[in-house]
């Protein structure tokens, strides 16, 4: 990736050792959770204490023939289990942040719009229901994780404040330096 100067490659020889203030992007000088609302981040956080496998909605299931190693009891009991949790019914039970990321699970359905997690792990019909139930708070801890970032610490809150402050005064003073310089062109042929 190249450093751009002026819309124009740095490599280019007239521009490698000009400063370009034109183009300049604005510093972002704000902790990483500021662009969220901070109620609903309440909200998340709040609901992951709270969270645990048994506070997830019921889901349907359906048990179907298992396929793989297990012999003829594979052959003929039906343990294989199939759990279906609608995305709407879902959603009621999440906070609002983590709305959007639910869609974009590896377990998604569009068809059905829902989430479909199967296991076939194991022998029996109930055991395989709860190993679906695991995999899906497992889902939502992970949906978490990289939705809602960390509490920003207070030390760590006025340290981007006062960077905030003194990127303000820094353009500040470069704009009365610039409207001074002005100022001396237009106004410096009357006191000789």
């Amino acid at each position: 990736m190249q450093r751009i100067c002026c819309r124009r490659p740095v490599s280019w020889p007239h521009t490698a050792n000009r400063i370009c203030w034109q183009q300049r992007l604005p510093i972002r000088h704000q902790a990483f959770e500021a662009g969220f609302d901070k109620e609903q981040l309440d909200e998340a956080r709040k609901w992951h204490k709270s969270f645990k496998p048994e506070s997830l909605p019921e889901g349907n299931t359906t048990f179907s023939r298992s396929s793989g190693p297990g012999g003829q009891h594979v052959n003929k009991t039906e343990t294989k289990a199939t759990t279906t949790w609608p995305v709407k019914k879902l959603l009621g039970a999440l906070p609002t942040v983590l709305h959007g990321g639910v869609r974009s699970s590896k377990y998604y359905s569009r068809g059905s719009d829902s989430i479909s997690i199967q296991a076939q792990t194991q022998r029996s019909r109930t055991t395989n229901k709860e190993e679906n139930h695991q995999k899906l708070f497992e889902e939502l801890q992970s949906l978490y994780k990289h939705t809602v970032p960390g509490e920003t610490s207070a030390e760590k809150t006025r340290k981007y404040e006062a960077l905030e402050r003194s990127a303000t005064e820094a353009r500040i003073k470069s704009k009365k330096h610039h409207a001074s310089k002005k100022q001396f062109r237009k106004g410096g042929s009357g006191d000789y």
